[in-house]
C-alpha cells in the first residue's frame, strides 16, 4: 500500500514510532483494524490473514 502525506505528519508518526520501538507498518495495521472494527459493515469476524 502507498500512500501520500505531509511530510511533517511522517516525521513525527516515525519519531513517535521510533520512541516506543514499534516499526510504522505495525502501528498503521493496528489502526486500520481499529477503525475497521468501528466502521465496518457487516462487521466481520473472520477476516482471513
Amino acid at each position: 500500500m502507498h500512500i501520500s502525506i505531509a511530510d511533517d505528519l511522517k516525521k513525527r508518526f516515525h519519531a513517535a514510532c521510533a520512541l516506543r520501538g514499534r516499526k510504522m507498518s505495525q502501528v498503521v495495521t493496528e489502526l486500520i483494524e481499529q477503525w475497521l472494527q468501528a466502521n465496518e459493515y457487516p462487521p466481520s469476524s473472520d477476516c482471513k490473514k
